[in-house]
């Protein structure tokens, strides 16, 4: 355009392909972008750009301070950590326990038992940290001396040696609202809220861990018998999930106290009408809570004392609440295996075993039960003739527990008696304490079968002096009375010569030309769906969302039908329905 000068983008006309020999300065391409809407910079002024400079340069600049001698000192970066407040481990203590209280309320308020879960699920941090001293001063700052639970505050501090605390006394927090709430603009003191029976219970359960932790089991029992009568005679369905563990806890303290289970004089046999009452309340009062954990304590407390028939009977006459915790369903299939077990139905304790196992927690506070089940479990496998699999002891968390039983596999896997028989004497005390040396006794007669099918299977015919010199039998009588009840048992497929003294074996066919890959294959299948089923049965779901999804339909089929009848009598236009139709 006439006027103007045309743009050249920075390229002059060049003598012999060299610029002018004067310095250019380079601008940045940025700065010409933001420069829109303001005022152009006029040509031939240079433009300066002040930066400010960061901290890292302010500080740099500085020179660090110099000692006397001269030098200079190194900051040291501990010092910010220093300069941190230390917090006082029980004041921290006591926050953590009193902010349990919220949930609590929460739970009372929505008449949710998930935050009493959360609740209680915090009792395992704060276990360690339990004391006298501190429970007490969390008593004395909930509690005020003028409400209606200070009978029950009393009783608290009173069962744990601390009768002389007053009640009333205020944090450092309550402290500042109070003289707050004192002043002339206030007029007025800070109201007493009443303290829910949640709180106290819960407190009292704390005090239940501390005492168990201490070893008081005396006191703990005594305690534990007062506070199950305060629960029986409150009535409140949000205080299910504690009462369950009060019972649990009442239990635990009278398994300590002397003459010790399996004693038919045992406390624990003493406590057995007032579990029995307690399954009977929390059955007609619907508490699934208590009625899952106090059947779990009823059959726990059988298998104590080695009444296996009164323990069978509790489950035939009792059913067990569909929608309890995991937990206590793995308890209660554990002690259902354990019962089955003994009573040598071996298939229906593989199976409650199994789902026992699965249902345990993976984490590790959990790690005893699954050890336990696992053990069980494996003792079963053994007696019904099956090997377990290797990877079950190579499991870091179990290995070094379930080596006694990883050498007990090895004997009745290859049949040797006499490693069988050594392995239970070197590790007959770990056997007792587990509670399985009864059942591992029985593996005998598996092993002597086990070492048959093995020479069966080595041997088209073998003698029967040959079968007690290898089984380490005490007469060949013995040997042909145990190879006839393995022909009979179907272990092994062979023939038994009494006039020659001698076994034949048949020849093994294919064992995928039977129905037992198709069986193995049926069972895992069936495990799988029974695991899907339990698991869409635990999902949680809003209450009503179904009514309120019905709703929303409703309104929007009420709406549509509005609109056509309105577009029927021409009522609505383009701009109406919203649309700009121009384009279609």
């Amino acid at each position: 355009m006439p006027g103007k000068t045309p743009h050249s983008n920075g390229k002059e006309p060049v003598e012999n392909s060299v610029r002018n020999n004067q310095d250019v300065e380079m601008t940045d391409e940025k700065s010409s972008m933001k420069g829109k809407g303001k005022k152009s910079v006029k040509e031939g002024e240079d433009m300066t750009v002040v930066v400010p400079p960061s901290k890292a340069t302010k500080q740099s600049s500085q020179p660090p301070p110099a000692d006397a001698e001269g030098d200079i000192s190194m900051d040291d970066p501990d010092k910010e950590q220093d300069l941190e407040v230390k917090v006082d481990p029980v004041t921290q203590a006591v926050t953590d326990i009193k902010s349990n209280f919220a949930l609590l309320d929460r739970a009372v308020a929505l008449f949710d038992s998930r935050f009493t879960l959360r609740a209680l699920r915090s009792i395992s941090s704060l276990r360690k940290r339990l004391t006298p001293e501190i429970i007490s001063q969390v008593i004395a700052e909930t509690f005020p001396p003028t409400s209606a639970s200070a009978a029950v505050a009393k009783q608290l501090l009173t069962a744990i040696g601390k009768a002389d605390v007053p009640l009333g006394r205020l944090s450092s927090t309550d402290m500042e609202i109070d003289n707050d709430s004192k002043s002339p603009k206030n007029g007025s003191k800070k109201e007493i809220k009443d303290i829910i029976p949640e709180i106290d219970i819960f407190l009292a359960i704390l005090i239940q861990v501390h005492l168990f932790d201490s070893k008081q089991f005396q006191s703990g029992a005594e305690f534990s018998k007062s506070l199950a009568d305060r629960i029986h005679s409150l009535n409140r369905r949000t205080l299910d999930s504690l009462s369950a563990k009060v019972y649990f806890y009442y239990e635990l303290f009278c398994e300590q106290l002397a003459p010790l289970p399996p004693s038919p004089r045992s406390p624990i046999v003493a406590i057995r009408p007032t579990l029995l009452t307690a399954l009977r309340t929390a059955v007609l009062r619907k508490d699934i809570d208590t009625q899952a954990a106090v059947i779990v304590l009823l059959l726990r407390n059988h298998l104590l004392t080695s009444h296996i028939s009164q323990a069978d009977l509790l489950v035939s006459h009792t059913q067990f609440p569909e929608n309890a915790a995991n937990t206590q369903v793995a308890r209660f299939l554990y002690y259902l295996g354990r019962i089955r077990a003994i009573q040598l139905r071996y298939t229906e304790a593989h199976e409650h075993l199994t789902a026992a196992t699965r249902k345990s927690p993976a984490s590790n506070c959990a790690l005893g039960f699954a050890q336990t089940a696992t053990k069980l479990l494996l003792v079963v496998e053994l007696l019904m003739g099956d090997i377990p699999e290797r990877a079950t002891f190579r499991a870091s968390n179990m290995e070094q527990a379930l080596r006694p039983y990883f050498l007990l596999v090895q004997a009745v896997r290859v049949g040797n008696l006499e490693d069988f028989e050594t392995t239970i004497a070197d590790h007959a005390d770990t056997f007792r304490r587990d509670g399985t040396y009864s059942l591992i006794l029985r593996l005998r007669q598996n092993v002597i079968k086990t070492g048959i099918r093995m020479m069966s299977l080595s041997y088209s015919r073998i003698s029967l002096r040959d079968i007690c010199i290898r089984l380490h039998l005490g007469s060949e009588e013995s040997a042909e009375y145990i190879v006839a009840k393995a022909i009979r048992d179907g272990v092994i497929e062979a023939t038994l010569d009494r006039e020659h003294g001698f076994m034949k074996s048949k020849e093994v066919g294919d064992v995928y030309a039977t129905r037992e890959p198709g069986e193995a294959f049926h069972d895992r299948i069936r495990a799988c769906l029974g695991l899907h089923d339990e698991s869409v049965k635990a999902m949680r779901f809003p209450m009503n969302q179904h009514r309120l999804e019905l709703k929303n339909a409703q309104e929007a089929r009420e709406r549509e039908r509005e609109m056509a009848k309105e577009i029927q009598d021409g009522d609505l236009d383009d701009d109406d329905l919203g649309g700009d139709f121009e384009g279609m």
